[in-house]
């Protein structure tokens, strides 16, 4: 759910404060709403009342400004604290270190909208004559093929037929 920054501004106000903040719902949902008020009182310590607005688009992130983040990551500040400073969520950070992980920094260039997909030609293949041995191997395989399926209906058709007789001699039975 979006809220205005006005909302935001004066549940941080009543926040900081230490009023109580009203708010309809469940137990869970108080507390899940006052992690989020933190959250905002946060932004606003950092940002000011900007911190509160709603951004028309997200930040555009250049690959310097990435590796900055996944530096000080990789230098052993935690995930956490690094986005929470950064003000961007904790999995976009996990995402640029891994992809720092297995590309390095190539792995953090930006990159907008799906990848392009990449369509291969085949190539035609010309049909190669067999030899009379493989022509003969080829003739025995498709007999032996159609055996098999033969085979296999008779097998599915005899399964069908015997589980017929013995669900009509459980009914008998049931009947009696």
């Amino acid at each position: 759910m979006k809220y205005s920054w006005e909302f935001k501004l004066e549940c941080v106000d009543k926040y900081k404060n230490g009023e109580h903040i009203d708010i309809s719902g469940s137990p869970g949902f108080h507390h899940d709403f006052m992690k989020r008020v933190r959250d905002w009182a946060a932004a606003y310590d950092d940002l000011g009342i900007d911190g509160l607005k709603h951004s028309p688009t997200n930040k555009d992130w250049t690959p310097e400004e990435r590796f900055e983040l996944v530096a000080k990551v990789l230098s052993g500040n935690s995930v956490a604290s690094v986005a929470k400073n950064a003000h961007i969520s904790i999995s976009q950070l996990h995402r640029w270190v891994r992809r720092y992980d297995e590309k390095g920094v190539d792995g953090l260039q930006c990159r907008k909208g799906r990848p392009a997909k990449r369509f291969v030609m085949k190539r035609k293949t010309k049909k190669t004559k067999l030899s009379v041995s493989e022509q003969e191997e080829l003739k025995i395989l498709r007999e032996r093929n159609e055996y098999l399926e033969m085979e296999n209906e008779y097998l599915k058709k005899l399964d069908a037929l015997v589980s017929k007789r013995e669900a009509a001699e459980a009914k008998a039975k049931k009947q009696k």
